[in-house]
């Protein structure tokens, strides 16, 4: 099996005024270190992760405040409607947004993407009530469609022996988005309590006691959205048609890894993506991690900011936000120096398979962490989640490599469209699922079997196990080049 890595021939990249033309010849005189396209898939990822993640430390005390729940072990249900409205709703438009993306450029979905976060994430910082909390998660994830645009486009800005760097990147910044996020949460949340000096009560800030941390982060989207503005187009658009078909890096390749037909094979998965299947088995594939991961970011901060009696942590905020760094600055050294080191030894299958049957022995260990107290439980609480984090930055990348090589450019956005839907549709149980199987968990302390906590981390392993049974031939299949 070989890769043509060459560099595509400058005839074919004949028109000057094609923007992924012009994009082509620029990567084929590059060579080094890729920065600028690090700093620019970085920050888009983080423009779409940081205001999803968040929420999760102070969601427990927005809750609270809001006054729906009856009893103390009834918050987590309410707390996970709110954190699943935004990826249900973003599985509605998903598709929609990668459609767009293909036929009128990746540049102007990433522009009304961030564009569309300021406006939302205010309006979720200002919510009086439970349903106005949910209803503004939910138009933030429909007027969102810059994840799966964002995974295109750095396929594209990135020469082809980077492209494990690339789908990296995007990974990475999204696992940094969901540490830093509930830290940047911790440390903002309800700042009128914690910083008086800075906020009086009597000011917005101690009358809508989240809102600091959505009106931060817009203000950063605002300047970002300015700096997105000057982004190269990746499209290919000849004489005002797009015909991403003449793409150059489009080399014609086999549309399934079990042998057959290559080019009957690659004609019907052109005219369906549904029927791509290394597309669609990496989707799924994908798709149960992400329900554990994010099911994982939910219960994690609820069951650290619980009271002990529960079989929490009884950590503050402040505490869960303190951890929550210390992880993220750990992923983002690990990740993008050991990642693409390992894909290209091992390959993004192996390395995704490793990194989830790692993952169950880790999670067995969670639920005896309540037993220490002091340095010793802040010390295996950071390992632990620097590790749980890494490992799952390392699933997701490989999985995205996966689906990225599994289509051609013309059908990428739309291929990425359909993973944000399925993978947003997983990602919406996870929180409700996991919200409700945490308030469950603490309800049966004295169980005879799995009691407490233990049940909702056995519940975790079991997700991840199903995930790594499917990692397995003959259901996980790989595009490959032809000979």
């Amino acid at each position: 099996m070989a890769s043509d890595q060459s560099t595509p021939p400058l005839r074919e990249l004949r028109d000057e005024n094609c923007p992924g033309c012009r994009i082509e010849r620029i990567k084929a005189s590059k060579t080094g270190w890729p920065l600028r396209e690090i700093v620019i898939i970085w920050s888009l990822v983080l423009c779409t992760t940081l205001p999803i993640s968040s929420l999760f430390p102070y969601l427990y005390f927005m809750v609270k405040d809001f006054n729906v729940a009856q009893h103390e072990e009834d918050i987590g249900y309410y707390a996970g409607y709110i954190g699943s409205s935004f990826m249900l709703a973003r599985s509605v438009t998903s598709v929609i947004w990668g459609l767009i993306a293909d036929r009128y450029g990746r540049k102007r979905v990433l522009l009304l993407g961030t564009s569309a976060m300021v406006v939302a994430n205010i309006l979720f910082g200002l919510s009086v009530n439970f349903w106005m909390a949910v209803s503004m998660r939910a138009l933030l994830g429909c007027l969102n469609g810059l994840i799966g645009t964002t995974k295109a486009y750095a396929s594209e800005i990135f020469r082809e022996d980077q492209q494990a760097l690339a789908l990296s990147t995007v990974s990475t910044a999204w696992g940094i988005g969901l540490v830093i996020g509930p830290a940047l949460g911790g440390f903002l949340a309800q700042p009128a309590e914690k910083y008086p000096n800075l906020f009086p009560q009597d000011s917005l800030f101690g009358r809508y006691v989240n809102v600091s941390l959505p009106i931060t982060f817009s203000l950063s989207l605002c300047k970002f959205g300015h700096y997105c503005v000057t982004l190269l187009e990746t499209l290919h658009f000849h004489n005002e048609e797009m015909t991403s078909r003449d793409d150059p890096c489009d080399a014609p390749e086999t549309a399934d890894a079990s042998g057959g037909d290559g080019d009957g094979n690659r004609a019907a998965a052109e005219q369906s993506l549904l029927r791509n299947w290394p597309l669609m088995s990496a989707i799924i594939v994908y798709c149960v991690f992400s329900l554990h991961d994010m099911a994982y970011s939910e219960i994690f901060s609820l069951w650290a900011v619980s009271p002990r009696k529960l079989g929490g942590l009884g950590y503050s905020t402040t505490d869960v936000g303190g951890v929550l760094s210390v992880s993220g600055l750990g992923l983002l050294l690990l990740q993008l120096s050991l990642y693409p080191y390992m894909e290209k030894r091992l390959g993004p299958i192996i390395v995704s398979r490793l990194a989830g049957a790692l993952t169950i022995p880790l999670l067995a260990s969670y639920p005896f962490l309540s037993k220490f107290e002091g340095f010793t439980l802040n010390l295996l609480l950071n390992c632990a989640s620097l590790l749980k984090n890494i490992l799952a930055v390392s699933i997701s990348t490989g999985l995205s490599i996966l689906q990225n090589k599994a289509v051609d450019q013309h059908q990428r956005g739309a291929a990425n469209g359909i993973a944000m839907t399925a993978m947003s549709l997983f990602r919406a149980i996870g929180p409700a699922g996991g919200g409700a199987l945490l308030s469950w968990a603490e309800s049966r302390q004295d169980a005879a079997f799995l009691p407490g906590t233990q049940l909702v981390f056995f519940t975790l392993i079991l997700v991840e196990a199903v995930g790594v049974l499917l990692t397995f031939k003959p259901f996980l299949a790989q595009r490959q080049k032809k000979e």
